[in-house]
């Protein structure tokens, strides 16, 4: 502004001296020395801690601090940054600017820490100087890993899921959903039972986390207990077993359900006839004749609780001889349904007789002539349900169709990987289980869960999928098996990340090529 208004300005001018050490010029301070004599007449890291030991569980990844917390840290990690920075002693009397890890052979049990502090010195001169710190990595278990190492089945809480159903779908799911969450991480042992799943925790807090999350996802009804193993009467302490018994409810997806009228008045004079099309931590039930929703909590079923009509492992395959629709589409749930008239048959009649079935169905929106269906047969089933019994005027249909069937697609598939995979548990198999009939029937009850993967993008909305390596499309395959046939998009699919030492090389050779 000045020079915009013709007045004259002298130049500002910093004045340099001399040092009175080395007698180099410099920039003016309070000690008239440049920054290498003060670094040679004043050492501001003196007095903090150049050697550190820290302790290590090799089993659990964990790191010791002082007196007795273990904190999971990986190598070159902000957690482990500041786990070494917070171990060094007297770093309070000098300011902290950056902290950085140097490279270290991983299995050389050394970890280096260059840090660059700040102080002021010499009458308020402010001196900047950089040091290493080394860490010395020394083995030492923490309390659960030498308790399970001594013994494995010194447990402190255990979980036992059971669900009283004569197969294993909603074990596949609720599976995929406690590696998805990571909610058996504090597991100290998984064993496979009969009707269930034993999770073992050696912390009761760990056992009643991992009841909450099936709560959350499932709807259960649990009970616990526990057991006096040893106390000592000096210093009052006791020490207990805690044993969490969580029953699931039988009542699973595609299950056909009547339900009691207690149950069906309080609902709106709703069904009784209907399908569960979902269940999470309420059951969905659909009246497949009117396309009305309704839902029901844990607290309700178990309430009064019921069993299922008819479930999955009875299902019957029909033929789709003719339909007509009449209504239009309805979203239910975030699934769209469309009422029609068709007329089936029972693909096991075909030469036999000429039996055909009017009904109406709610998958109007899938099926065509000729497609194939999967429902359930009320025309000659023998049902003994005392709740069906209770409704006397009630017309029971012939067929209640549930979903469309490609198994007539799939034969052509059989045998071929699939371009996904899952991950599973690790977890120990009961001699209970064991045996040829039990691991057939398991993999079979496997394949129809992922089918049902590939056939309904609600139910592996909320799973983890990745690619499978070995999986290799071809164009004469996508040709020959149906554009039909339901699969799931690349799109949805993770990459299951195993990085080797190839792949870190080549990873540092693109780094120093973007440097370049």
């Amino acid at each position: 502004m000045a020079q915009d208004a013709g007045m004259f300005t002298v130049a500002q001018t910093i004045g340099s001296v001399l040092c009175c050490k080395c007698g180099i010029l410099m920039l003016p301070n309070t000690a008239n020395m440049c920054a290498k004599c003060l670094r040679s007449e004043v050492d501001i890291t003196e007095g903090l801690q150049k050697h550190v030991i820290i302790h290590h569980c090799a089993e659990c990844d964990t790191y010791l601090q002082p007196p007795r917390t273990w904190i999971k840290a990986q190598l070159e990690s902000k957690e482990l940054l500041t786990f070494c920075v917070k171990r060094l002693k007297n770093l309070n009397k000098v300011r902290l600017v950056h902290a950085e890890f140097i490279w270290t052979e991983p299995h050389s049990k050394r970890i280096k820490v260059k840090l660059r502090v700040q102080k002021e010195v010499l009458s308020g001169a402010i001196l900047e100087q950089a040091f290493t710190v080394e860490y010395v990595v020394q083995d030492q278990m923490c309390e659960s890993c030498m308790r399970v190492q001594a013994n494995p089945d010194q447990w402190i809480a255990a979980v036992q899921l059971r669900q009283h159903v004569s197969h294993r779908r909603t074990f596949f799911y609720l599976e995929q959903l406690i590696l998805k969450h990571d909610a058996a991480k504090h597991a100290i042992r998984i064993k496979q039972m009969d009707q269930g799943i034993d999770f073992f925790f050696n912390n009761r807090s760990h056992g009643v986390k991992f009841v909450d999350f099936v709560g959350n996802v499932a709807p259960i009804k649990s009970r616990n207990d526990k057991q006096l193993v040893s106390h000592d009467r000096k210093s009052n302490n006791y020490n207990y077993k805690y044993t969490f018994s969580v029953e699931i409810c039988p009542i699973c997806r595609e299950d056909l359900i009547c339900l009691p009228p207690k149950v069906a008045i309080g609902l709106g004079n709703f069904g009784p006839l209907v399908i569960c099309h979902k269940v999470s931590n309420s059951i969905a039930l659909l009246d497949p004749f009117t396309l009305r929703q309704s839902f029901l909590n844990a607290d309700q079923y178990w309430g009064l609780p019921f069993k299922a009509l008819l479930s999955s492992r009875q299902l019957v395959e029909y033929i789709v001889l003719d339909i007509e629709v009449v209504s239009s589409e309805i979203n239910v749930g975030g699934l769209k349904y469309v009422l029609a008239d068709a007329q089936v048959a029972r693909v096991s009649d075909f030469g036999k007789n000429d039996t055909i079935f009017n009904i109406r169905t709610h998958l109007g929106h899938l099926l065509n002539p000729g497609d194939n269906a999967l429902g359930y047969d009320l025309y000659g089933a023998n049902n003994n349900d005392i709740e069906l019994d209770k409704y006397k005027s009630l017309v029971i249909p012939d067929v209640i169709l549930v979903k469309k069937s490609y198994e007539e697609k799939r034969q052509r598939k059989r045998g071929k990987p699939r371009s996904w995979k899952l991950k599973s548990l690790d977890m120990e198999v009961d001699d209970t289980v064991r045996g040829r009939g039990n691991e057939e029937k398991m993999n079979t009850e496997y394949e129809q869960f992922l089918r049902d993967l590939e056939e309904n993008p609600d139910l592996r909305f909320n799973l983890s999928l990745y690619r499978n390596k070995e999986y290799e499309p071809s164009e004469m395959a996508s040709v020959t098996d149906g554009g039909d046939l339901p699969s799931i998009p690349l799109d949805e699919l993770l990459a299951d990340l195993e990085l080797s030492d190839e792949d870190d090389d080549e990873d540092e050779e693109e780094e120093d090529g973007m440097r370049e």
